[in-house]
C-alpha cells in the first residue's frame, strides 16, 4: 500500500482542506493508499535564523531543537508527498515558507528520488500559478519525481459552474499524481536537470573540504562520479551533454576563482 502525506499550510479547515480531500478521495478511486494530513500549525517549527549551519556543517548542527525532523522522517516514509497552501500575497503561507526554509539544505543535498510530489494551490482571485510552479521547482530539487500540480480559484459563495471546474481540475491532478506515484522506473532527466547536476557538482568538487557537508554528501553518494543522481541509462545525446555541462561548470569555476 502507497502512503501519501499532506503537508497543509493552514490552519483552517476551508477550501484548501476541502480540495485536498477531494484531491484525496479521487486519489483512492485509484489506488489503496494510506494518507495523512499533516497541519503545520501543529507543529512546532521554529522560524529559520538563516545561520546557514545546517547548509555548512549539516543539519544536525542546526540550533533550533523542535518538530522538524519529525516532519522530515514522514516525508522520508511517505512513497508520495503533496504541499497544499492558499495563496497569500502571491505567495506560499508564511507557515508553509518557514517549513521549506527549514529544509532548504535538501535543496543542496537532494534525497527524495523515487517518491512523487505534486503541489495545490488555491486562490480567490490571481496568482496561485506561478505559486504552483514555485513549489513544482522547490520539488524537483528536493529530488521528488514531480506531477503537474493545480491552481484553484475558490471565491465564496461559488457557484455551480465553478464547483464544476474546480472538480475537473483535481480529477486531472490527482490522475497525474496517481501516474507518478505508480512510476514504475525513475524518469530520464531533462537536459536542465542534468545540467543542474553535472555543473552544480563542480563548483562542490571543486571545494575538496571534507569539512563542507555538501562535498562528504556528494562523496558518499558516488555523485562525483556518476552521470546523475541515481542509476539511469542517459542514451548518447544526453551523455555527451553531460560531459558538456562538466566541461561548462569547470570553465566557470576557472573563471570563478581568477575573478575572485
Amino acid at each position: 500500500m502507497k502512503k501519501v502525506t499532506i503537508f497543509i499550510g493552514t490552519p483552517r479547515k476551508q477550501a484548501t482542506y476541502q480540495a485536498v480531500q477531494e484531491f484525496i478521495i479521487n486519489l483512492k478511486s485509484l489506488v489503496e493508499i494510506d494518507f495523512e494530513y499533516v497541519f503545520l500549525s501543529d507543529y512546532n517549527l521554529e522560524n529559520c535564523k538563516g545561520c546557514k549551519l545546517c547548509f555548512n556543517k549539516g543539519e544536525e548542527y542546526c540550533s533550533l531543537k523542535d518538530d522538524r525532523d519529525l516532519l522530515l522522517d514522514k516525508m522520508n516514509n511517505s512513497d508520495g508527498i503533496i504541499f497544499a497552501t492558499p495563496n497569500y500575497a502571491f505567495h506560499v503561507t508564511a507557515l508553509m515558507k518557514n517549513f521549506l526554509d527549514r529544509i532548504a539544505f535538501i535543496l543542496h543535498r537532494p534525497r527524495f528520488f523515487g517518491k512523487a510530489f505534486t503541489a495545490i494551490v488555491v486562490q480567490g482571485i490571481y496568482g496561485g500559478t506561478h505559486i504552483v510552479k514555485y513549489l513544482e521547482n522547490i520539488g524537483e530539487n528536493l529530488g521528488f519525481h514531480v506531477s503537474k500540480g493545480c491552481c484553484l480559484t475558490a471565491l465564496e459563495p461559488k457557484t455551480a459552474l465553478e464547483q464544476k471546474k474546480m472538480t475537473q481540475k483535481i480529477n486531472k491532478a490527482s490522475a497525474r499524481f496517481y501516474k507518478e506515484l505508480m512510476r514504475p522506473t525513475p524518469p530520464i532527466p531533462s537536459f536542465f536537470r542534468l545540467m543542474i547536476f553535472r555543473m552544480g557538482r563542480k563548483s562542490i568538487m571543486a571545494a575538496q573540504d571534507e569539512k563542507f557537508r555538501d562535498y562528504r554528501y556528494f562523496k558518499e553518494k558516488g555523485w562525483f562520479e556518476s552521470d546523475y543522481y541515481y542509476d539511469i541509462p542517459l542514451g548518447f545525446i544526453k551523455k555527451l551533454a553531460g560531459c558538456f555541462f562538466d566541461f561548462l561548470g569547470k570553465r566557470m569555476m576557472v573563471k570563478y576563482r581568477g575573478d575572485s
